[in-house]
């Protein structure tokens, strides 16, 4: 970013702004494409226009598109045939994206675009690009593209009010693409040869997707350390099993590091148990927190490997080449399959799944007296029978990481071929996407659930050890911030409202930051 702008040029989008345009409105940076990128633009364009002069036969230029790759199309269609790749394939069916995410999905679509190699012209690419700026979010449902050929039915759905069809969000109101267009001073464009391929031929979907729920992960996979520091603390836990030595020993850096961010958490708490206990280890959800939640780092950082490579990636097909001597190549193949994105998202479902369940085991733990040797009290709660305490949202916490091993079956290995099997195989990219999404949906919530019932379990140790007793580094400024949203549950009431409040918390980053000011 430059000051309050971001620069296209297909090269260099990163994470952060991509996190910058989808979810700061209504002060986001404005978006422009580079002069040097607009110069690439503008030369590809001008070499379509040279294949139509010359008659070249070229793939969604001068032919139909998939199965009808064979059908040439007469120079006076070459337009109509664009138009009518956006609204053939605009089939997508069920929820809209939501804002954040549409916004994501223009902007890598743009930068896609600014590379130089797609043949748009620079007015149609400047259009995508103001929509975006002046917030033009087409309606984009979520299901129907396979990850193969692209993204196409959602990417049709976006480009849609680029020629003033289909429909948009504009200040909150649902318009027509028409309609949006007007209200926001824009004016619609009639697409030329290769345009409508472009826009449509392409992952920015399932990459747009797969980078946001990449930033989730990253924050729940901290808070997932926090949180099970926080169920050490109020199960009378020891750190003894995140010694620098011990992993030392099986060097997994990120194994490594998750030993070194729990130590920092729980440095200099006087809730732990002294290492000379007799008491030596403690159940794996606790002594193993290293390994597991530094399991998933490494998923977690794959998947960040691959989306920055993504981000900047040409993914439409055929893609243009002009060599030093103006010659130019049109080659066909198929940077538009979704395969190694779809195979990350499904790692990192799978993976960050595994934070859900050994969440869960620990809440069942915080809420089992048996299983936590009569530290706490059965359920969280006095007068236990009476009062069911905590005992529930136990049963809530199982449901959620039940779900999830449903929704960890990958996506990448299944395939339907499509378009009379010239689109043989494919990686279902999007779906993968919208799984991890919901995986991390529930993990989010089983968090949620585990903090709440470790903040009962550390008032529960106060009333023994002492009210003037210190959490950890980091654990305490989480403690205060649950404690000053939700209260001690002295006696069954509603719990709904708390479960929503923490959830919040842990969505919102509140949790890491609460954490990040107590160290």
């Amino acid at each position: 970013m430059d000051g309050e702008f971001i620069f296209l040029n297909g090269q260099s989008l990163t994470f952060a702004q991509v996190k910058a345009v989808a979810y700061g409105r209504p002060n986001a940076p404005r978006v422009q494409i580079s002069k040097e990128a607009a110069h690439q633009v503008e030369r590809a364009a001008q070499a379509v226009q040279r294949l139509l002069r010359q008659g070249t036969i070229a793939y969604g230029i001068t032919t139909g598109f998939g199965a009808f790759k064979d059908r040439i199309i007469p120079s006076e269609q070459v337009e109509q045939l664009q138009r009518n790749i956006l609204v053939s394939h605009a089939v997508g069916v069920g929820t809209p994206f939501d804002i954040p995410t549409t916004r994501a999905i223009m902007l890598i679509r743009a930068n896609t675009l600014a590379r130089g190699h797609s043949g748009v012209r620079l007015v149609t690419l400047q259009l995508l690009v103001e929509m975006l700026n002046r917030g033009v979010h087409p309606v984009i449902p979520e299901k129907g593209s396979l990850g193969a050929s692209g993204d196409l039915a959602p990417l049709a759905h976006m480009a849609l009010p680029l020629i003033g069809e289909g429909w948009a969000e504009y200040q909150g109101e649902i318009l027509s693409g028409a309609e949006a267009m007007r209200r926001a001073g824009l004016e619609p464009v009639k697409l030329a040869a290769k345009e409508g391929l472009a826009l449509t031929n392409g992952t920015a979907v399932m990459t747009a997707v797969g980078v946001l729920q990449t930033l989730r992960a990253e924050r729940y996979s901290q808070t997932a350390d926090i949180a099970g520091c926080l169920s050490l603390e109020a199960l009378h836990g020891t750190d003894l099993a995140f010694d620098a030595r011990i992993h030392a020993l099986r060097p997994y850096p990120r194994q490594q590091e998750c030993a070194a961010y729990l130590r920092h958490l729980l440095d200099g708490s006087q809730f732990t148990r002294e290492h000379a206990s007799l008491n030596v280890q403690d159940a794996y959800t606790l002594r193993c927190i290293p390994q597991v939640h530094g399991a998933v780092r490494d998923a977690i950082a794959y998947a960040r490997w691959i989306f920055e490579i993504e981000l900047n990636a040409v993914t439409d097909n055929p893609l243009i080449f002009i060599n030093d001597d103006d010659e130019i190549s049109v080659l066909s193949g198929g940077n538009f399959h979704g395969e190694p994105l779809a195979i990350a998202m499904d790692y990192l479902a799978f993976s960050v799944a595994e934070l859900g369940n050994i969440s869960e085991r620990r809440i069942m733990r915080l809420t089992d007296e048996c299983s936590n040797t009569h530290v706490l009290p059965a359920f969280l709660t006095r007068e236990g029978g009476l009062n069911s305490g905590f005992m529930i949202l136990q049963y809530t916490a199982a449901a959620l990481a039940t779900e999830n091993k449903v929704l960890s079956h990958p996506a990448s290995v299944d395939t339907i071929p499509t378009s009379a099997n010239v689109e043989d195989h494919v990686s279902m990219g999007v779906t993968a996407a919208l799984k991890l999404r919901a995986v991390l949906d529930n993990v989010e919530q089983i968090l949620a659930i585990e903090l709440m019932a470790a903040a009962q379990g550390v008032d529960f140790r106060k009333q023994v050890i002492g009210h003037d007793k210190m959490l950890g580094q980091g654990t305490r400024g989480v403690y205060a911030l649950l404690r000053h949203h939700i209260p001690f549950i002295e006696t069954d009431r509603p719990l709904a409202e708390y479960m929503e409040k923490v959830r919040q918390l842990v969505a919102e980053g509140a949790v890491l930051q609460a954490a990040s000011g107590g160290c």
